[in-house]
């Protein structure tokens, strides 16, 4: 059986902010087969990820492209491989049949052919939707569980504040924070985030970081007594006021630096004094980095989610055309939660 497939690639590269005019849709013609013994697996893929690392992959150049593989450049034309979720149609690997849903590594199109090392397992979904294994008990699930817990070793009754406190992982890490006990306030760039936040989230408080014109004060309005730890995915000038209102050995977990992906002129300048004086501590970190507790994140976060302790917050868009447009939308504010396309039914 043949098939057309379309995917998303880049026209070019991408070095300031992406627009729908750097996208392209193609199509191509597939055959649903493969050589017994190739190991080859063929995938409809059926949810992906909407990341904003990605923009950093599309670059000419870019520091992250020499860390980790899954940060490594992409040449204009070559397909995208991104965190979803699958069903196989055709396989020449022993351990996977047709029918089977996997969750791994596809791409930005409608199918994927998936070659030998490619980073794909079979899915059990707990009864949760599969949009849940994308991004609550995927990738982003995970990177707000080890950020928090493992970077920023947190206790009961500390202060967090969290920056895009309503994208796909600062969303969790506030819920997470709030399970163990402690204060949180969030930002976020609009008021309507701002009061999901508080509402349905049950963040302590919120604020909408543009409305203030003095971040410092706001943060000193919202945190008296001090920031204990700093979940930052955005950099530049939050990064900077939340330095300057943290308490002594405050923690900071890097999860993301969206601010500086398509503007090399947010990048933060915190005070060192602040850093020295006070023992910050300030951390990045990758997802991959604590594959080793993707177990009890699991179980964790399940749990939560069974009794109703937790929310999945998730942002759903339709259709490979519509990639390039839910990409775009990262960078503006526009999604509230986990961004997810949908690319057929299950």
């Amino acid at each position: 059986m043949e098939v057309t497939n379309r995917y998303i690639t880049t026209k070019t590269h991408i070095d300031g902010a992406p627009k729908e005019s750097l996208f392209e849709l193609k199509t191509e013609a597939l055959a649903l087969s493969v050589e017994p013994g190739s190991n080859v697996v063929i995938v409809k893929n059926l949810y992906i990820s909407i990341d904003p690392y990605q923009i950093n992959r599309m670059k000419s150049q870019s520091s992250s492209q020499k860390s980790i593989s899954r940060a490594v450049g992409i040449a204009p034309g070559e397909v995208i491989d991104t965190y979803g979720v699958a069903k196989v149609v055709a396989s020449g690997n022993p351990n996977f049949e047709k029918d089977d849903l996997v969750v791994g590594f596809i791409t930005w199109g409608e199918y994927s052919v998936l070659k030998e090392g490619t980073i794909l397992n079979k899915l059990d979904t707990m009864g949760f939707p599969l949009t849940y294994h994308v991004g609550i008990l995927g990738l982003s699930g995970l990177a707000a569980y080890a950020g928090f817990f493992e970077v920023c070793k947190p206790k009961k009754g500390e202060k967090v504040f969290v920056s895009a406190a309503s994208g796909s992982v600062g969303n969790m890490v506030g819920q997470y924070a709030k399970q163990l006990g402690c204060y949180v306030v969030g930002c976020a760039g609009t008021k309507q985030k701002v009061e999901l936040l508080k509402e349905k989230l049950g963040f302590d408080d919120a604020f909408n970081y543009k409305e203030e014109t003095d971040l410092q004060s706001a943060l000193k309005r919202y945190f008296p007594d001090g920031i204990d730890i700093y979940f930052d995915n955005v950099g530049g000038e939050m990064l900077e006021a939340a330095v300057d209102n943290m308490n002594t050995f405050g923690r900071i977990a890097v999860c993301g630096v969206i601010a500086e992906y398509t503007d090399a002129g947010k990048r933060a300048a915190p005070d060192m004094l602040n850093v020295v004086y006070k023992r910050i501590r300030i951390q990045g970190y990758l997802v991959v980095d604590y594959l080793n507790v993707y177990e009890d994140f699991i179980s964790t976060t399940s749990d939560h989610l069974r009794t109703g302790n937790m929310q999945a917050l998730e942002d759903i868009t339709s259709g490979v055309e519509n990639i390039p447009s839910a990409f775009i939308g990262l960078f503006r504010g526009d999604n509230i939660g986990k961004k997810v396309v949908k690319l057929a039914d299950e």
